[in-house]
């Protein structure tokens, strides 16, 4: 096998890795008979292994309880995304990611943005006037948090798989259906659940949950943008303080895999209850649940607490 060029100071050491996984099995299919899949996340590498089933073998790129915004890749994992038979991400969600698929998967990878239907900003949801950051004309890439749209991505998934082991396409497909029968499931229970809820304001730790949101009748209020570690200004701190203490939001809701400190103090400052809603980027032992149903239907009852639901 002649490695692929890779740019970068660490070429030399990947082409390493990809020289020895030839005789390894790393990424290959050879050994079990499996489609090898390189999940750029969680969602992504739960959504695979649902679709995929006995048929795959997924590996996430995102180590359990890393912040997924904020990936690097190591040579190894360059190396598994250049030798499996399918690469499984968002473009411009993780750049590395980005540059990877560049570099080395070209033509083995699918991007699922066009399935997910990316069509919200940090601008669209908000209506803090002081919210400027600097991703606020950047698309949300948190579809997985409506469920309908994870499940458009599911037969995107699906789809994919068929194109490329075509003997087993019908499996693909009966498991996307099963895994979109699920999600419909999810769908109804956050419908019924939120429904009728008295606080409609969503004031949360980053700007994760606008298309949960909009999906179910709510208005999110984020202290910062979509990245997750930025710091909010003094003005934005006070405009979303002001829009707390109007609204009559009860709870702040920090979340899992970042700092809860901002969101603290301005529960503190508001006389709102903190909570935590898990943005479900990774699954972690603090995680509420085992796998994205049970986090999310964890992420339903506190919403129904929070946002004082009936």
């Amino acid at each position: 096998m002649s490695p692929r060029r890779l740019l970068g100071p660490a070429a030399a050491l990947v082409a390493l890795v990809l020289t020895s996984a030839c005789g390894s099995g790393l990424g290959g299919s050879a050994d079990s008979g499996k489609v090898t899949v390189a999940a750029a996340f969680y969602p992504l590498e739960y959504a695979v292994s649902q679709v995929g089933g006995d048929l795959v073998e997924v590996q996430s790129l995102t180590k359990p309880g890393a912040e997924p915004h904020d990936l690097e890749l190591n040579p190894r994992q360059v190396a598994h995304v250049a030798l499996a038979d399918l690469v499984v991400y968002e473009k411009g969600f993780q750049p590395a990611v980005d540059d990877a698929v560049r570099s080395e998967a070209r033509h083995t990878a699918l991007d699922v943005s066009a399935a997910a239907r990316l069509d919200l900003t940090a601008a669209d949801e908000t209506e803090s006037a002081h919210a400027q950051h600097d991703d606020h004309a950047a698309k949300d890439p948190h579809f997985w948090l409506d469920p309908l749209r994870y499940a458009d991505v599911g037969d995107a998934i699906g789809a994919e798989l068929g194109r490329r082991d075509p003997a087993h396409a019908a499996e693909y497909t009966s498991n996307a259906k099963a895994f979109r029968a699920t999600m419909t499931t999810l769908d109804r229970q956050f419908r019924s659940g939120l429904e009728q809820c008295r606080v409609k304001d969503l004031v949360t730790a980053h700007a994760a949950f606008g298309y949960l949101a909009r999906a179910y009748g709510l208005t999110q209020q984020s202290i910062t943008g979509l990245t997750p570690d930025a710091e909010p200004s003094p003005a934005a701190l006070a405009d979303i303080t002001d829009r707390i203490r109007r609204s009559g939001a009860a709870t702040v809701y920090a979340e899992t895999l970042v700092s809860e400190d901002v969101a603290r103090t301005l529960a503190r400052e508001t006389g709102a209850r903190l909570a935590v809603l898990d943005p479900l980027e990774g699954i972690t032992t603090a995680s509420a649940g085992r796998d994205y149903p049970s986090v999310m239907r964890a992420n339903l009852a506190t919403l129904e607490a929070g946002q004082e639901c009936s």
